[in-house]
């Protein structure tokens, strides 16, 4: 068992590890009339929140003033983490290796769900009661949550704490987060089933759960973890569906003005998910107050409105938000009874002043792309027939997914030829640099090969492309396949590592090459370890296997040390050797003399920007007292090298730019 195998282990043996792996916390929000909301309760109780995130999670979780809703209301939002928060990162790279792109777990903000009561109560001053039960998240689960909060709301407004508990214990039951796989969720007298979609989902298939044998009576199925009904996010803006695509698409600022936190919420989301399976990589809140500690900084008039898309209920926005390119302002919304909604009208930005406001698209923006009027129509057709809202979302889904996927497939052919040949990477060499991204060569290549191959769509996709390409959207895809395809790169090297001959390697070489090679070997199985490969034929086994077998054809005085530095590599610390002022005097550059950077007379350090080799102070100690290259008597002294060499340290490259060259570094020693 590897080092990240044993920390795995540990991290799902401390306590509330299956319950974190879904929620970081329950918390309940009351209205007090002296402090006004204020959190009563955090469960598990071990859980700290920072005390600006308990500000920002006590205005999240009521609607806005102004807003005189009787009953029961559902909606989410999504707010910034404090700096510094610690949390154990494994797991989460575990689930986002497999799980699909727009469900991966977040690192530095969380999902709230919140059920919000207000009922009129005689016997509480202000005359209403009013409570929301919050679960906190780093998933966006967002129809997996509503149902949980469905489910317990009931039973939590009549006993409130000892049932919170109960439920919370319950939930800590449940299995791990698995993607691909359907999960059974028992929760009070109700089990849940669902499945959470994963990478390796073909795009378009739905990714339902299936029902099991002997399934209790209680059992009930959720069709999806996260999807909406797209259609009554959008039924009022259906002649307008690909102009806010492409806002989407583009990452431009925008502000959903609504009516209520649901409407807010899930229009927000909704536009979110309608780039799927692209990832929406800017900011996004689906609820949003003036209390957000975030509010000076989206509102400023003194720079240009950031990369966000916010939802919004207060009116008071409508006069903060003037300046900004793209609002979209909604209704209520009203049953449809084979009606046709009224669809909402674009207007100037300049005419959003006052709070009374009629809904609208307010923008200046002009759609690259032609509207498809075939969906518009067989939408709009769907409605006079009462055709369910199911079936009209589902429509809705397969547009956009057909949209995004004919956009995004000329992206993905032409990463796909940056990547070097397999037959290019040898395990002489570090694998070879995949080509930097070029605007102008792919542009040539959309000429034959773009989008109005796949998509009836017609309009300006060249100058879609070259907006996209400034978007943060387009940075996020570009940086998540640069990295899939560096840890394939990482994979092939590893196999061909394995398929050489190695042991045959070291017969004619000296014992300083021999330990050098063996530190890199071990190197590149941390490395792997750390990028989390996959590689095929259980390439892991053959390469220790492999490790082993050199070992024990060095002299025992080696052996043990290299054994006792393989037995403690899990508890030591990277070492990085630079040339600074306290490097030995016959190690500094002077006349004649080239850059030396080895402190250990007997191997050769990386670069500055090379990854440090993994080092114990035992096996340093050791190793430092070997004969110095420089004393010809010693009858351990290494000789040249041989013109083949060992595996080179692997470099730590980060994704260059577009249309930049890769950096490469170079570093020489002394003369011998």
């Amino acid at each position: 068992m590897n080092a990240l195998d044993c920390e795995e282990l540990a991290d799902r043996r401390r306590p509330w590890a299956r319950f974190s792996s879904w929620l970081e916390c329950v918390c309940v929000v009351t209205f007090d009339l002296e402090l006004g909301q204020a959190i009563e309760l955090v469960y598990p109780p071990d859980v700290k929140l920072t005390e600006k995130e308990k500000s920002s999670l006590c205005y999240l979780s009521f609607p806005d003033s102004y807003s005189g809703s009787i009953g029961d209301t559902q909606f989410s939002f999504r707010m910034r983490q404090s700096v510094g928060r610690s949390r154990s990162r494994l797991a989460d790279d575990v689930y986002n290796r497999d799980a699909a792109a727009a469900l991966q777990s977040e690192a530095s903000h969380f999902y709230g769900y919140v059920y919000f009561r207000q009922v009129k109560d005689v016997s509480v001053k202000r005359g209403y009661f009013q409570k929301s039960l919050v679960l906190v998240s780093r998933l966006p689960f967002v129809q997996l949550f509503y149902a949980v909060l469905h489910v317990i709301a009931a039973d939590f407004f009549h006993r409130s704490e000892p049932s919170l508990e109960t439920v919370c214990k319950q939930m800590d039951r449940w299995p791990f987060l698995a993607p691909g796989l359907t999960l059974t969720l028992p929760l009070m007298d109700v089990v849940l089933q669902v499945r959470i979609p994963c990478q390796n989902d073909k795009a378009g298939s739905p990714a339902r759960a299936t029902a099991k044998e002997n399934a209790v009576p209680t059992r009930t199925l959720l069709p999806s973890v996260h999807e909406l009904d797209l259609f009554r996010c959008f039924q009022s803006v259906l002649i307008h569906l690909q102009m806010l695509w492409e806002l989407a698409l583009l990452g431009e600022p925008l502000v959903v003005m609504a009516p209520s936190p649901t409407v807010s919420s899930e229009t927000v989301l909704a536009l979110v998910s309608s780039i799927a399976p692209l990832k929406f990589c800017c900011d996004f809140r689906p609820y949003f107050t003036i209390h957000d500690s975030e509010f000076r900084e989206y509102t400023t008039k003194t720079q240009a409105p950031p990369n966000v898309i916010l939802g919004v209920t207060n009116p008071f926005f409508i006069k903060t938000f003037h300046n900004w390119p793209h609002v979209l302002r909604l209704g209520e919304t009203t049953k449809m009874l084979g009606d046709v909604p009224k669809q909402l009208k674009v207007k100037k930005v300049a005419k959003l002043k006052t709070l009374d406001t009629k809904p609208g698209v307010f923008t200046a923006y002009k759609s690259f792309l032609l509207k498809d009027k075939v969906l518009i129509k067989r939408l709009l057709k769907g409605i006079q027939r009462r055709r369910p809202s199911e079936v009209q979302s589902a429509i809705l889904r397969r547009h956009f997914l057909e949209l995004t996927q004919s956009f995004i497939i000329p992206l993905e052919r032409y990463m796909a030829s940056l990547m070097p040949l397999q037959r290019s990477v040898t395990p002489w060499k570090t694998p070879p640099q995949i080509r930097p991204f070029s605007q102008d060569e792919f542009m040539a290549v959309l000429e034959r090969g773009g989008p109005q191959l796949t998509s009836a769509l017609r309009g300006d996709w060249t100058g879609l492309y070259r907006k996209f390409f400034k978007s943060p959207n387009f940075d996020g895809w570009y940086r998540q396949r640069h990295r899939e395809m560096t840890r394939k790169l990482e994979s092939l090297h590893l196999e061909v590592i394995c398929e050489a001959d190695l042991l045959g390697w070291t017969r004619d070489k000296s014992e300083v090459e021999i330990v050098d090679l063996i530190l890199k070997l071990r190197e590149k199985l941390l490395k792997a370890g750390r990028l989390q490969l996959q590689p095929k034929d259980d390439i892991f086994n053959k390469l220790e296997s492999l490790i082993t077998s050199i070992v024990s054809s060095l002299p025992q005085d080696l052996h043990d040390v290299l054994n006792a530095h393989a037995r403690t590599r899990d508890h030591s610390h990277y070492i990085r050797t630079t040339a600074g002022p306290s490097r030995p005097a016959e190690s500094r550059p002077g006349p004649g003399r080239t850059r030396r950077t080895c402190r250990r007379p007997a191997f050769c350090s990386p670069c500055p920007t090379a990854p440090a080799v993994l080092v114990t102070s035992e096996s340093t100690a050791a190793l430092a007292a070997w004969p110095s290259r420089k004393n010809p008597e010693d009858p351990r002294a290494p000789t040249r090298a041989a013109p083949n060499r060992p595996p080179e340290a692997p470099r730590r490259e980060r994704a260059p730019p577009p249309d930049t060259p890769a950096r490469t570094h170079t570093h020489t020693h002394t003369p011998t």
